[in-house]
């Protein structure tokens, strides 16, 4: 059965436009947490999401834009707006805790300026699975924490970034994207590849093993982190206090 919902996404860079069009229930939400979710893990400057065409059939249902929004200011740390509602729906979102977490706007140009004001900075870079690799990771750790002024983060930021850009070289073998984000309080390191296995700290291994032990690490060095599917791919995320 089709959904009574469509969402077009329209990577308008540096921001991702989501067009939704249909009815809003308590059935269809589910839908729209999908695509939202996806676009979050694409790691946006910011998200803009339409709602000129939707028809709100269950007010309950406006509550899946604060859940991408409390979800997405953690990781990673992409600001949402809301454009364009209907008239009843404007009213349901001012009288919800749902403002509070995400904004509304009139009007897409409107939310697109603001979602770009409220971009937190990043730098981005696409790798090759080669032995090099790691060595770039560090140096673009070095830049980064250089132009944003947290020089304490890049010895174990690079240590990080190191052993995720490893994994992928010695597990995934594919072209990856590697994103580092600033939203005080934390730094956010970010790499995506084309394999869809999880990542995953393996405890329990035989102390005299070679290998296997860089997310233990990884896991041991941050705040938190975690790995979320992207695409035809993944997303290995991992967070560091910068206070």
């Amino acid at each position: 059965m089709p959904s009574r919902i469509s969402c077009e996404v329209c990577d308008e860079s540096p921001v991702t436009l989501v067009r939704l069009a249909g009815a809003l229930d308590l059935a269809t939400m589910r839908a729209v947490h999908t695509v939202l979710d996806r676009c979050l893990t694409a790691q946006p400057d910011a998200l803009v999401v339409d709602l000129s065409e939707v028809d709100v059939a269950d007010r309950l249902a406006l509550s899946v834009f604060a859940a991408a929004a409390r979800r997405a200011a953690d990781w990673p740390a992409v600001p949402i707006v809301l454009c364009a509602p209907p008239p009843d729906a404007a009213v349901w979102l001012a009288e919800t805790t749902a403002c509070r977490v995400v904004p509304v706007r009139p009007d897409c140009a409107e939310a697109t300026a603001l979602a770009g004001a409220w971009a937190a900075p990043r730098l981005r870079a696409r790798l090759e699975p080669v032995a090099g690799a790691c060595r770039r990771a560090r140096e673009l750790v070095t830049d980064a924490c250089g132009r944003w002024n947290i020089p304490e983060l890049i010895g174990p930021a690079s240590l990080v970034l190191t052993e995720l850009v490893g994994n992928v070289v010695r597990h995934a073998g594919t072209p990856m994207q590697v994103t580092l984000t600033l939203r005080r309080p934390y730094l956010r390191l970010a790499v995506t590849d084309g394999s869809r296995a999880a990542a995953r700290a393996t405890t329990g291994q035989d102390p005299r093993a070679e290998g296997g032990r860089g997310l233990l690490l990884v896991r041991e060095l941050t705040q938190r982190w975690g790995s979320a599917p992207a695409g035809d791919g993944k997303v290995v995320w991992a967070m560091l206090p910068a206070n």
